[in-house]
């Protein structure tokens, strides 16, 4: 029998803004980190794949693929990487983020303030693009093991793209991580089931979660802004990256929307959803 979907009484509008602004407060003071799902960058219309049914899609129009692969996005780069080669993969990723993403106004928000950390769950580079000349930050990003004989989830990048060590990484006042890699600088692509196999045997016991972004989560929240958790891998991510931080967390949502496999990890978590339609949302953040 199936669980039965949990019921919530979200806040009406003018309490959600209130919490919202709270939030935002506290980010600004380093209290609270903001995760940023593709939804944010959607909005600019950018000529790139901005979710996980528009790259399968794109991958789709791109090789012939078997039913079964079709409309998954993991499950399509897995049936190029087993039939061509994970060369092909990693070259039709990088065609699918080749036109440049401009920031938003919301990236180039965050980029000005002295976050400890920025979670950019999607590939395109336009986070890394908004720090313009700043040069205190730096990015570590989930890379594929496939194929590169190192015992290696991750790999460090200087403000300038040039590839660094953990020991640069703590000195930097803000670390932008994206979890499932990036166009850029070097593009790196978490994106077949194979890649997540070997993550996803070893999440749970956080070893894919690098070390600073560990210490840099203790004691915080996490504010979620244009994320879906209607695929299992993405509430899986969410739900580790967060893993021992802070007991609250807040997530944007459109509750119209929501799927009953969201609405139960929002309640399994213990998410704070906060019905404020994005855009909205977006300038309360970068008012507060």
């Amino acid at each position: 029998m199936n669980a039965p979907v949990p019921q919530i009484d979200f806040a009406n509008l003018a309490d959600a803004e209130a919490i919202l602004s709270d939030v935002v407060a506290r980010m600004r003071a380093g209290a609270v980190i903001p995760y940023l799902g593709p939804g944010v960058t959607e909005l600019a219309a950018p000529a790139v794949p901005m979710n996980p049914e528009a790259l399968a899609a794109f991958l789709g129009a791109k090789v012939a693929l078997p039913r079964r692969a079709r409309g998954n996005a993991w499950a399509a780069a897995q049936h190029i990487e087993s039939t061509r080669h994970r060369a092909t993969v990693t070259a039709l990723m990088a065609e699918a983020f080749a036109t440049p993403v401009v920031p938003t106004a919301l990236q180039r928000h965050l980029a000005t303030l002295p976050l400890p950390l920025i979670v950019d769950s999607w590939y395109d580079g336009a986070m890394r693009s908004a720090f313009g000349e700043r040069r205190d930050w730096g990015e570590i990003q989930g890379i594929t093991r496939a194929g590169i004989g190192e015992d290696r989830w991750y790999r460090f990048y200087d403000a300038a793209g040039q590839e660094a060590d953990r020991a640069e990484a703590k000195s930097w006042t803000t670390i932008l991580y994206k979890p499932h890699g990036s166009v850029a600088p070097v593009k790196n692509f978490l994106i077949t089931d194979a890649d997540y196999v070997e993550v996803l045997t070893e999440i749970d016991i956080q070893t894919p979660i690098p070390d600073e972004v560990k210490a840099r989560r203790t004691g915080r929240s996490f504010l979620f802004l244009g994320c879906r958790f209607n695929d299992q891998l993405l509430r899986t991510y969410a739900r580790q990256v967060s893993k021992r931080s802070a007991e609250s967390h807040y997530a944007v949502i459109e509750p119209d929307a929501l799927s009953k496999n969201e609405l139960r990890f929002l309640v399994s978590q213990g998410l704070t959803p906060l019905a404020i339609p994005l855009p909205r949302a977006i300038e309360i953040v970068q008012a507060g």
